[in-house]
């Protein structure tokens, strides 16, 4: 054994015979190489949540406002309600989880499963169609704040055991592409089992023996297939994570790693809010997020009630989904070949499709635009996910910090895109309110089919517009190629920091 006076200089003077490096990154990575089971696994855990998200984001509103009969105004407080629980949710999370301690299971585990009970039955109960009516409101805003808290906190502790399952970083991109994978199959999965399960709930035969003005009773079979949707998805939530339990084990040197001391949350959080990059960078994404989620949840609405578009509203969403997997490859390439910041105007390929739709509102336009929104939405989803490790590793270049940042500039990343969300879909659901939406009439007034023109077409157009203009105006990141000990350095407080991608 070498002295201590030796320990230091010896790596660095003692000169490495050829391929010794390549052959010790060799045995590194077979030391921490995924089976492909264990892989599956791990992209199954994080099917549920995109199924459900899927459903809820197509088709809440239209059973909220058509089927549960509750007012605009309240439709817009349990939208806004449950997006600002569960980004409340998040940083709560990720400091809870922060300081829970191992168990048997490991660290992030125990979390998942111990959620998984509970955000099932929310989920289940946020289609569940009570007997009394004048407290559905709070009845829906109940339950949907608790499944988007619950589902955040499942969520959290899932994305965070990427960093836990291996210490190769080829490994854990390699987990993190069958996680992807899976989770965009399961928001096709969703939108399309949710949508043929209650079709019949809103076919045009509902309102055929409709003579009176006013809200049509509500049929027996809507609440018995919205029931039926809602429990198909719940079922998921335990199969699903005790497939991942079987399948997937923590590292505990990964944990402990992981368990390292940075900066506090609020110290951390001050650093990055204000780093102009980032700050930019975020900015630019709530417009361009909140922009989908209103053209996510206004589609199946606008078909319904302001074209003559009912009868293809499920294909719509099918079309949008499918050609957003399917094109996800292919922005992948373009933002290799062409650069992240001109993939950008790739989002803006959706406006002038937005506004003639909402002008000639017929099924060949429809689902020539139900095309172009799902190229659109894929960049979209695609580049801030993608942008964001550059900013944070460009941050970390110049500021020298412990870990723990990247879970920061992630965690609150969500947090604002969950609360842009909030906010214009409350604002924009209270606008039917203030035109004149009658919940459960099968014809609406036509100031209520102007707003849902608009709320289709012009806004998700302002807001894309908005967003794409502060992308590009966000300096491209200037740090100089890092030093091997700098490239050691990030390495590691990747490794000990979770990832909420």
């Amino acid at each position: 054994m070498a002295g201590t006076q030796q320990e230091t200089p010896a790596p660095a003077e003692e000169p490495q015979p050829p391929g010794a490096h390549t052959l010790q990154l060799d045995s590194d990575s077979r030391a921490g190489r995924l089976s492909f089971c264990t892989k599956v696994c791990y992209g199954v855990g994080g099917v549920p949540n995109q199924v459900a998200s899927s459903a809820i984001a197509f088709y809440l509103q239209l059973f909220l406002l058509d089927v549960a009969q509750i007012p605009a105004a309240q439709v817009s407080l349990v939208l806004f309600g449950g997006k600002v629980s569960g980004a409340a949710a998040d940083p709560v999370a990720g400091f809870f989880i922060n300081r829970s301690r191992r168990t048997g299971s490991g660290r992030l585990m125990p979390w998942v499963l111990g959620c998984t009970p509970f955000i099932a039955l929310a989920y289940f109960f946020l289609w569940f169609l009570p007997s009394f009516t004048r407290l559905r409101g709070l009845w829906y805003i109940t339950f949907y704040c608790l499944f988007q808290a619950l589902a955040t906190s499942f969520q959290v502790p899932y994305t965070a055991l990427t960093m836990l399952l291996t210490p190769c970083p080829r490994e854990r991109d390699s987990a993190t592409a069958y996680r992807m994978t899976m989770e965009m199959a399961g928001t096709l999965l969703g939108a399309a089992a949710h949508g043929l399960i209650v079709a019949g709930a809103h076919g045009p035969h509902r309102c055929e023996e409709d003579v009176l003005p006013g809200p049509v009773p509500v049929s027996p079979d809507a609440t018995r297939l919205y029931c039926t949707a809602a429990a198909v998805v719940a079922v998921l939530y335990p199969v699903c994570s005790g497939l991942l339990y079987l399948g997937v084990k923590e590292r505990p040197e990964a944990s402990n790693l992981a368990s390292g001391h940075g900066l506090s949350f609020l110290a951390g959080l001050g650093l990055t809010v204000r780093y102009p990059p980032y700050l930019k960078l975020v900015i630019s994404f709530l417009f361009i997020s909140a922009a989908v989620q209103v053209e996510q949840s206004y589609l199946v609405l606008f078909c319904t009630h302001a074209s003559r578009l009912h009868d293809h509203g499920q294909s719509l969403v099918l079309t949008i989904l499918v050609t957003a997997v399917l094109s996800t490859p292919m922005w992948e390439w373009v933002l290799q070949r062409f650069g992240k910041r001109m993939s950008a105007l790739g989002i803006c390929v959706m406006v002038p499709f937005a506004i003639l739709l909402a002008a000639v509102p017929t099924a060949p336009v429809a689902y020539v635009v139900a095309v172009v929104s799902g190229l659109s939405i894929a960049v979209s989803l695609l580049l801030p996910w993608s942008m964001l490790p550059d900013v944070v590793e460009d941050f970390q270049l110049q500021h020298q910090h412990g870990p723990g940042l990247e879970t920061i500039f992630y965690s609150s990343y969500v947090f604002f895109t969950k609360l842009s969300g909030a906010g214009a879909l409350g604002i924009s659901t209270l606008s039917l309110e203030f035109a004149g939406y009658e919940a459960g009439a099968c014809q609406q007034a036509e100031q209520v089919v102007v707003t849902l023109k608009v709320l289709i077409g012009a806004v998700p157009t302002c807001m894309i517009l908005a967003g794409v203009g502060i992308l590009l105006a966000v300096p491209a990141p200037t740090h100089k190629a890092p030093s091997q000990d700098a490239t050691r350095q990030l390495s590691l407080r990747r490794r000990a920091s979770y990832s909420l991608a």
